[in-house]
C-alpha cells in the first residue's frame, strides 16, 4: 500500500480500507424504508469489487487482491473460473467486468485488471509494468474463462523524484452502453498533463514532464478519461474526438480518437440510465467536492483546475490549501495528492480557471449535477431498473461509499427529474445541488439522500435478473440483496 508519507490520507486505498475496518461490521446492513429489507446473498469473499449476472442466482464475482473470478450459484461459491496474477497495491487489482451485449450467444467477458510482473499475485508497488492496467477479452465456455485478446493497456503508476511510487487512481469500471460500445474509466493515476488540463504539463513550457514523456496523451499518459471502444478494441468513428485525432495522427492522435470524456480525477462508479441511456459517473475529490456527473460526449470535467461547480472555485482552493486539520476525522488538508502541481496554483476566479482548460476541438466543460463541499468518498453507483422495490424507486440512482466513516458504509439515493438530466431534491438546502457539509464524511445537507447504513465499502450496485437491488461490499466480503418485504 502506497501512502504519501507527508500526507497521511491519500483518499481511497481500498486494500487498506478493507483491513482497517474488519472490526467495524457488528451491525447488519439496513435501509431506511420500512417496506424494504436486506439479506446476504453470499459471504466469505475476499475483497470483492464487482459482479456480473450470467443468470438468475448465477453470478461472476471479482476479487481485488486474489485475481480470482469466482462463480456464485444460489448463494454458494462454486469455485474459480479464472485466476489472474494481479498487482493489488493501493487501488490496483482485479477491478471491472462487463459481459458482451449478446452474452451468452457471444461469450465475451471483458475484465479490467492490473498485471503483476512476477507471474504471481503481488502487493509490491514496483512489481507492475508501466502499462499495467489492462482490459482483456475472455471467452466463457460454461466452466471457465479463457484469454482471447487484449483491447488496451493503460498506465499503472506515477513515479516522481523524492516521492514514493504511487499505485492509486486506477479507476477500473467498465460497462457496455446501450449503443453496444465498451466504456472504460481510468483515473488520473497521479498524472498532471494535458488530460488533467495542464497543456504544458505540470512545470510549464519546455520543461520535462516526467521520465516517461508527456504531457500529450500518448500511451503512457492516457489517464483521467472515459474511453469508448468497439467490442474488438478499435475506436468508433462517431467518438467525439475521432476527427481531431485523425488530423493529428500518430500515437497521440490514435489515443485521442478513443476518448469520450476527460479532465476527470478518479471514480469507482459508472452506470447507464436505463431510461435515457445517458452515462453517469461519480467522481472522488481529494478533500473537497465529491461529484455526481452526467457525462456527455466530449465533456471536459475540469480537473485539476476545477473540482465541484466552477462557481465554488474559491471554496475548492481554500479547502485544498488549508493547513487546518479536519474536525471530523483529524487528518490535515493541503496537497491535491501531488507536489508536482500544488493547490496554491489553482486559479482565483472561475473565469481564469475556465480559460486555463485544455480544450480539444469540440470539447465542452460541464459542472457536476450534484456535489458535496467536503469529500464523502463515493464508490459504486447503479440504477434501479424496474418496480420490484416499489414504483417510487423505478429508474432511481443509488451510490455506495468508499469509506465507512459515514454510517459505517452509506447508500445514497437520488431520483432524476422528468428529463433524466437533473437530480431531484426534497430538501430546500439542496436547491443549488451542493450539499454544504461541514467536513469530510459529514452528512449535513444530504440527510434526505440517505437510503442505507452498514453496507461497508460498497463498490458495485446493480439491478439483478429478479428485479431486486444488489450491492457488493468489498470490506464485508459479501453481496447483499435489497428486496420488498411485503
Amino acid at each position: 500500500m502506497i501512502r504519501c508519507v507527508f500526507r497521511r490520507r491519500i483518499l481511497l486505498s481500498l486494500t487498506v480500507l478493507a483491513l482497517a475496518i474488519e472490526t467495524a461490521q457488528a451491525q447488519s446492513p439496513s435501509v431506511v424504508d420500512p417496506n424494504l429489507s436486506v439479506r446476504t446473498v453470499v459471504s466469505g469473499l475476499n475483497q470483492p469489487t464487482t459482479m456480473a449476472f450470467i443468470g438468475t442466482g448465477d453470478i461472476f464475482v471479482l476479487e481485488k487482491a486474489t485475481g480470482r473470478v469466482r462463480r456464485v450459484v444460489q448463494g454458494v461459491i462454486q469455485g474459480n473460473v479464472l485466476d489472474l496474477a494481479v498487482n493489488s497495491n493501493s487501488e490496483r487489482g482485479l477491478l471491472g467486468i462487463a459481459l458482451h451485449p449478446d452474452f451468452p450467444r457471444n461469450p465475451g467477458v471483458y475484465l479490467y485488471w492490473t498485471e503483476s510482473t512476477t507471474n504471481a499475485d503481488s502487493a509490491v508497488a514496483a512489481e507492475v509494468p508501466l502499462l499495467g492496467n489492462r482490459v482483456d477479452r475472455f471467452v466463457w465456455n460454461g466452466s471457465s474463462l479463457a484469454f482471447d485478446r487484449n483491447l488496451i493497456r493503460l498506465r499503472a503508476f506515477q513515479a516522481d523524484a523524492g516521492q514514493p511510487l504511487r499505485g492509486n487512481h486506477n479507476g477500473g469500471v467498465i460497462k457496455f452502453g446501450f449503443d453496444r460500445k465498451l466504456y472504460i474509466f481510468i483515473g488520473d493515476n497521479g498524472r498532471r498533463g494535458q488530460l488533467q488540463n495542464l497543456p504544458n504539463g505540470p512545470f510549464g513550457p519546455g520543461m520535462p514532464d516526467d521520465q516517461f514523456g508527456g504531457p500529450q496523451p500518448d500511451n503512457a499518459h492516457l489517464t483521467g478519461v472515459v474511453l469508448r471502444l468497439n467490442d474488438d478494441g478499435s475506436s468508433p468513428s462517431d467518438n467525439p474526438f475521432f476527427a481531431a485525432g485523425a488530423s493529428m495522427g500518430g500515437e497521440v492522435g490514435a489515443n485521442i480518437q478513443k476518448i469520450f470524456a476527460y479532465g476527470l480525477r478518479n471514480s469507482f462508479g459508472m452506470d447507464f440510465d436505463p431510461e435515457s441511456g445517458n452515462l453517469w459517473l461519480e467522481q472522488n475529490g481529494d478533500d473537497s467536492f465529491s461529484e455526481l456527473n452526467l457525462v456527455e460526449p466530449g465533456m471536459n470535467g475540469g480537473w485539476v483546475q476545477i473540482q465541484g461547480p466552477v462557481s465554488r472555485l474559491s471554496q475548492f482552493k481554500a479547502i485544498e490549501t488549508s493547513p487546518a486539520r479536519d474536525p471530523c476525522i483529524g487528518g490535515a488538508y493541503f496537497g491535491l495528492q501531488q507536489i508536482r502541481w500544488p493547490p496554491t496554483l489553482i486559479a482565483d476566479t472561475p473565469e481564469d480557471a475556465l480559460s486555463r482548460l485544455f480544450m480539444l476541438p469540440g470539447a465542452h466543460y460541464s459542472d457536476p449535477e450534484f456535489s458535496w463541499k467536503f469529500e464523502v468518498a463515493p464508490a459504486g453507483i447503479g440504477f434501479m431498473n424496474g418496480r420490484a422495490l416499489g414504483p417510487q424507486y423505478d429508474g432511481d440512482l443509488f451510490m455506495g461509499g468508499a469509506r465507512t466513516f459515514l454510517e459505517n458504509g452509506h447508500l445514497f439515493h437520488f431520483n432524476l427529474t422528468g428529463n433524466r438530466r437533473k437530480i431531484g431534491v426534497d430538501d430546500p438546502r439542496l436547491e443549488d445541488r451542493v450539499a454544504d457539509n461541514t467536513c469530510k464524511f459529514d452528512i449535513t445537507e444530504s440527510e434526505s439522500l440517505l437510503f442505507g447504513r452498514n453496507f461497508g465499502v460498497g463498490t458495485d450496485i446493480q439491478t439483478g435478473p429478479n428485479g431486486n437491488l444488489f450491492v457488493v461490499s468489498l470490506s464485508n466480503g459479501a453481496i447483499y440483496e435489497i428486496f420488498r418485504n411485503h
